[in-house]
């Protein structure tokens, strides 16, 4: 359920709102690129779930007040679980890529690792910006 949560930050994925909007094209070179983590996870999904299960499993042990003291238990133990569970499903490998553009400035743009491209010192590229979100694609 996590995994269907996940977006894809690739330089070669377009959302829905990107699609035949006009963007600012800039050359230039690779200059450096150092792998970074994304940590997308930032939702409540897992942990809700998590909280949820864990209140249902727990609610099962004892009975009277055990059962009310094992519900919020395994609430805050599964809510805890459910979010490590959901960074781990969600965070994603990324490149911090800098680009000496032609005209002699230097960008850095942070975008999700793709495992068919990769990107080295001396690649020749194209920066794509569109509002404040930009992103680096190889040239031909």
């Amino acid at each position: 359920m996590l995994s269907a949560c996940t977006s894809d930050f690739s330089g070669t994925s377009y959302r829905a709102g990107e699609i035949r909007q006009m963007q600012v094209v800039r050359f230039g070179t690779v200059t450096e690129v150092q792998p970074v983590k994304l940590e997308t996870g930032e939702g409540e999904i897992g942990t809700l779930t998590g909280a949820a299960v864990g209140g249902i499993a727990g609610s099962n042990v004892g009975k009277g007040k055990g059962s009310m003291v094992g519900a919020i238990a395994g609430a805050v133990a599964g809510g805890v679980l459910g979010n490590m569970a959901e960074k781990k499903i969600t965070n994603k490998q990324g490149l911090e890529i800098t680009v000496r553009l032609d005209d002699g400035s230097y960008v850095s743009v942070v975008q999700q690792a793709d495992a068919n491209v990769y990107f080295s010192a001396g690649d020749k590229v194209k920066v794509l910006s569109q509002g404040s979100s930009s992103r680096v694609v190889k040239t031909n």
